[in-house]
């Protein structure tokens, strides 16, 4: 008896349907991107305290791990990194305001070190991609020239710019997965009931020929008239 062939909607519904999920969570972080780009002073304030909490959280799950361990030597190491993370977390959700000035002088800083690396690397190589590398250092000096030069002013906005272009591109590719998977096509379905070779036929028995003639019969002597 023939094997019930395999049905592809019902065995590509469940993935396409957890791709479509992705969707309106792309369409909840978009709206947050935008959102942010349009209030970044509130944006700003919002990842400083979002950042806050992942300290204090990590750095209660650590000290929690930490007093697990307890008796060997990586103890105090990780009692001590939970224990800055959780003052650090604290810190930073009570004055969000002046840890947001705090973190845009570092990421100035950082974007100026950056490009000038970037620009003294690309003029001493001169690699293939001379042109982009200078392009990148360059702007990397000017990201981090005009951030400086307008602190503490810039921190109202810097932080809170890039967590929203965060929030908007990681929305709009989910909802380009969400959209791609569900239009994906399901898996094939295997054909035929029985084994079957390449051509689709069975396997015949060694040492049958499939030419569709008989094999043919030793030639027999006529007697000569």
């Amino acid at each position: 008896m023939s094997p019930t062939p395999h049905a592809p909607d019902a065995e590509g519904a469940g993935p396409r349907r957890h791709l479509a999920l992705l969707v309106p969570l792309g369409v909840v972080l978009v709206a947050g991107g935008l959102f942010g780009l349009v209030y970044t002073g509130l944006a700003t304030l919002t990842s400083m305290l979002v950042f806050g909490w992942l300290l204090l959280v990590g750095g209660a799950v650590g000290l929690v791990q930490a007093l697990e361990s307890r008796g060997t030597g990586a103890f105090w190491p990780a009692a001590v990194v939970a224990a800055l993370n959780i003052a650090a977390g604290f810190v930073v959700i009570r004055h969000p305001g002046e840890s947001a000035e705090a973190f845009t002088m570092f990421a100035a800083l950082l974007f100026l070190t950056g490009g000038v690396f970037r620009l003294v690397g690309s003029a001493v190589v001169r690699g293939p991609r001379f042109g982009w590398s200078l392009l990148q250092g360059a702007f990397g000096i000017v990201l981090g020239l005009l951030v400086l030069f307008d602190w503490p002013r810039s921190s109202l906005y810097v932080l809170g710019t890039f967590f929203s272009l965060a929030l908007l591109f990681d929305g709009l590719g989910l909802i380009a997965a969400g959209v791609g998977g569900r239009g994906a096509p399901g898996p094939v379905p295997a054909t035929g009931s029985g084994p079957a070779t390449g051509s689709g036929r069975e396997a015949a028995p060694e040492g049958v020929r499939h030419s569709g003639t008989r094999p043919s019969e030793p030639d027999q002597k006529r007697p000569d008239r």
